[in-house]
């Protein structure tokens, strides 16, 4: 079942290209894969055989890989859950996928509040990881509750971190109100676009969830990703809590305009958490799978994964 060429042997480096993400020949690519649900809760659901599933059976290109700030996350144990994303970016390189590390920040909504934190874990991720062409560096998964102002000076104070050790990285700003582009909070895509983040071979972050997210927030999406390179680094096919019933129509709307627009989009989540946005049915990662096919997925890892095959 393994692939002849993965999608980094035949990608190489990305790059940001205007408005797009490119190749290491300059050539648009749109990537489609899988996040992890937080490490701290469902590591168990990574395994060899899991990413051997993903990368063969699913055929994605990429995995994000979600450290949380808080919740249990990275301020708890920095060394334990800087080994964890370590462990996990050299598993998903050796399958030839592309990784994005997902700084995971929740609440607080305010990306600053965790700055030192931040400085640190990309810090030490980097070094580890700067000779690699295949990650992305995702630093502040949904701000919320701050101005896009806040959030473009923590980029700015970040973005170089991360450059100071692999300086070709392609970094994913998120954007304001849960990186909705600031719909969910009553703005729109106008404030990044008219005050971008200074900085090269970046793009920024969209996210939606499809029962909860309508035409306000596709048509935002649409206009933003016209002006801006976007990169929608999370959704799902049910309501903003990925929870609930499963809106396949939105959702396709969804993909086909990404696809139109060669929007590469990361689906959430790869893990067997009871919500209907977890494509494992309970109990899969405990049992270690079975992980091919479609018999130990839910209704949307079914819906997903032939997405994803296509």
């Amino acid at each position: 079942m393994n692939r002849a060429t993965t999608p980094v042997d035949a990608n190489g480096r990305l790059q940001v290209c205007g408005t797009q993400l490119c190749n290491q020949h300059g050539t648009p690519v749109q990537l489609r894969g899988m996040s992890s649900h937080g490490t701290q809760w469902y590591a168990q659901c990574l395994t060899d055989a899991s990413l051997d599933a993903l990368a063969h059976d699913w055929r994605a290109d990429v995995l994000r890989v979600s450290t949380y700030v808080q919740e249990g996350g990275y301020e708890t144990d920095p060394a334990h859950f800087t080994a964890l994303a370590d462990r996990l970016i050299r598993q998903a390189s050796d399958r030839g996928l592309y990784v994005i590390v997902d700084w995971h920040m929740l609440t607080p909504g305010d990306p600053m509040a965790n700055l030192d934190r931040a400085t640190r874990f990309f810090t030490d991720i980097a070094s580890r990881h700067k000779d690699r062409v295949n990650v992305l560096y995702e630093i502040a998964n949904e701000p919320s509750g701050v101005s896009w102002s806040r959030i473009k000076e923590y980029a700015e104070r970040i973005i170089p971190v991360v450059r100071a050790q692999d300086p070709d990285a392609p970094v994913l700003v998120g954007t304001r109100a849960w990186s909705s582009f600031g719909v969910s909070e009553g703005a729109d895509e106008s404030e990044v676009v008219n005050d971008p983040v200074d900085a090269s071979n970046i793009m920024y972050t969209f996210h939606f969830y499809a029962a909860s997210h309508r035409d306000e927030y596709l048509a935002a999406l649409s206009r933003a990703a016209d002006r801006i390179p976007v990169f929608v680094t999370e959704f799902g096919t049910q309501n903003y809590a990925g929870e609930g019933a499963d809106d396949f129509a939105m959702s396709q709307r969804y993909l086909d305009l990404m696809a139109q627009k060669k929007i590469s989009w990361v689906n959430w989540n790869f893990s067997d958490d009871h919500r209907s946005g977890a494509v494992f049915t309970p109990g899969t990662c405990a049992a270690h799978g079975r992980w091919t096919g479609t018999q130990s997925l839910k209704p949307a890892g079914v819906w997903i994964r032939d997405r994803i095959r296509a």
